[in-house]
């Protein structure tokens, strides 16, 4: 695959199974209705492993936006990529999200509720305090990347460095980083810390012929954005600086 299909696939599987997820929690007659937080955090984090696992070998799996400017800014990846990953990454956002739909579509039917309809597509703040939700989104998205920019491949100490060839189970510490985020730091705004997941699901339901759905929120819809970028940013700060200090 190229970076492009890999990262618009990757990000595609991501979005399916955390749209998907919601939807089986949140809405009508489905078999997971009403299971809770603690099977939405779990499945966006295997959801993750996965995308990870098909797009790491052919793009480094960023997946979101946020990664791809947060390791642009520490110097650990081409400014010049960014904006073909963050397209790639939208795109695959609202195809996955899309896929989610067309399964669940039924139980969007027999939902009367626009907000439960609204859901599994975009993120809205249990409450609504712009300046505390973006600082919410900051950080669980620092968290993210710092931890991200402190990982390592596995090596065997043998002075050459040699790796030891994990596969597609090195896939397994993001998503345990992403569950953890969503467990500990989620539960104010539904932790998007990642633009694409939430900018392209939200695109789709203002698109998509639901029945009964009400609006967007795009009100709101600048906080999912701006906040994972900052936080990148800010985490990558941090790095550099920490390097600076000789803890890098």
């Amino acid at each position: 695959m190229t970076t492009f299909v890999a990262e618009f696939v990757g990000t595609s599987l991501l979005i399916a199974m955390g749209s998907g997820v919601v939807a089986n929690v949140v809405l009508n007659k489905t078999k997971g209705f009403d299971s809770g937080w603690i099977v939405i955090t779990t499945a966006w984090a295997l959801g993750v492993f996965i995308g990870v696992v098909v797009a790491g070998p052919y793009s480094g799996a960023h997946l979101n936006p946020a990664v791809s400017i947060g390791l642009a800014v520490a110097g650990d990846f081409e400014w010049s990529q960014v904006p073909h990953y963050i397209l790639a990454q939208v795109l695959g956002a609202m195809f996955g999200s899309g896929i989610a739909w067309l399964v669940y579509k039924d139980h969007f039917d027999a939902t009367p509720d626009p907000g439960l309809k609204f859901a599994p597509f975009g993120t809205v703040p249990a409450i609504r305090n712009y300046g505390s939700n973006l600082v919410s989104e900051m950080v669980g998205t620092s968290v993210l990347i710092i931890v991200i920019l402190y990982s390592t491949d596995p090596v065997i100490n043998d002075g050459n460095n040699t790796p030891i060839g994990l596969g597609s189970l090195g896939a397994l510490p993001v998503a345990f980083l992403v569950w953890v985020i969503g467990l500990s730091l989620g539960g104010t705004t539904g932790y998007a810390i990642n633009p694409a997941r939430d900018l392209g699901p939200r695109i789709m339901h203002a698109i998509l012929p639901i029945k009964g759905k009400g609006g967007s929120d795009w009100a709101y819809s600048w906080v999912p954005i701006v906040g994972p970028i900052l936080g990148a940013s800010i985490a990558a700060g941090i790095y550099m600086l920490l390097g600076v200090w000789g803890m890098v």
